[in-house]
């Protein structure tokens, strides 16, 4: 038997699942909201191009308005003022979107306090406990923040003093750029930075180490808790946008049951 007709027999017995990662996109999609004087990219929405009606009697279909940073969405290394020389979305190599994910679980301290930061020690004590992130893989924080995804309000939690949401923290992000061998980082919020990260130095840390490295982000994630700690495959299928900073994409994971 192949290695892929293993992978299907264990898809159809259910002794591996598929879970999938990702929000649903629609028009209440939670959106990053930026200060003045900054642009904001715009949510979903569809405009029918016909709904089987004169303009297409035997078919439906809409044409879509969305940015490439809405929803659950894969930020390339172009996305950033750090990474401007590097890849675009669609000169990402595919060997690179699918690889072993490491969960590194910050739920209960997000809990206790929304700007819980993950330092440098929180991941080398990951590191000692677990073995090496993996190469070519993916760090995904766990922090139970999506669970306030039906609610802009909820899931960016800001006040006159701007966002609280969890993240990593500017040491954190350095170290997991120039340090492990991972393609990309992942969380449940609505970007890859903790919401006071632009006060942060360098400001918003996450993208500048990161995506300046050829690393790349994955936000707005879900269903974590369904994840084991190590052993899981994530496929990450952005659209190959020519040029594009980033893109909406289907995460789906592989998870061993047996």
């Amino acid at each position: 038997m192949s290695t892929l007709s293993t992978l299907l027999s264990a898809l159809s017995t259910g002794d591996v699942e598929v879970v999938d990662l990702t929000a649903p996109l629609s028009p209440d999609t939670p959106v990053l909201q930026l200060p003045t004087p900054f642009a904001n990219t715009i949510p979903l929405s569809l405009e029918p191009v016909s709904d089987f009606d004169d303009a297409g009697p035997a078919w439906a279909w809409n044409d879509i308005h969305t940015g490439e940073h809405t929803g659950t969405h894969l930020d390339a290394p172009v996305h950033w003022i750090s990474g401007r020389d590097g890849l675009s979305v669609d000169r990402i190599a595919p060997s690179r979107l699918i690889g072993p994910v490491a969960v590194v679980d910050g739920t209960a301290q997000a809990q206790a306090d929304p700007d819980f930061l993950l330092e440098p020690e929180h991941l080398q004590a990951w590191e000692a406990e677990h073995g090496p992130f993996p190469a070519g893989g993916w760090v995904f924080f766990r922090t139970g923040w999506s669970a306030r995804s039906s609610s802009q309000e909820e899931f960016l939690n800001a006040d006159e003093s701007g966002p609280h949401t969890p993240g990593i923290s500017a040491a954190g992000a350095r170290w997991l750029a120039e340090n492990t061998a991972v393609s990309g980082y992942g969380v449940e919020t609505v970007g890859i930075d903790a919401g006071a990260a632009g006060g942060f130095d360098p400001a918003f840390p996450a993208h500048y180490f990161l995506l300046g490295a050829d690393k790349y982000g994955l936000t707005q994630l879900q269903n974590l808790h369904r994840l084991p700690v190590t052993g899981a495959v994530v496929v990450v299928a952005p659209l190959p946008v020519v040029g594009g900073t980033g893109s909406p994409a289907r995460v789906l994971a592989l998870v061993e049951r047996s």
